[in-house]
């Protein structure tokens, strides 16, 4: 079940380019990763949370995570943003 912190929380970028700016830009407090995208896709994103020490937290579906992020498609990352 995906964490409700993710549909309360107003400072949310979604999709890999916006999240990968974010990260650049040291704006981002956790990440949200779908299990079934593709992860060579997700790999550059992983790398950089790893070096910034970043919580990764796993949503089932791509469907899923979209729908959290009030979006209509699905979504492979998404992003909740420094306060």
């Amino acid at each position: 079940m995906l964490d409700e912190s993710i549909k309360k929380t107003q400072r949310v970028v979604v999709g890999f380019k916006q999240t990968s700016r974010a990260l650049e830009k040291g704006e981002v407090g956790s990440i949200y990763l779908a299990k079934d995208a593709d992860q060579k896709l997700l790999r550059p994103i992983l790398e950089m949370c790893a070096v910034r020490q970043i919580e990764i937290k796993e949503v089932p579906t791509m469907t899923e995570l979209g729908k959290a992020c009030g979006i209509k498609v699905g979504a492979a990352v998404a992003a909740i943003l420094n306060d």
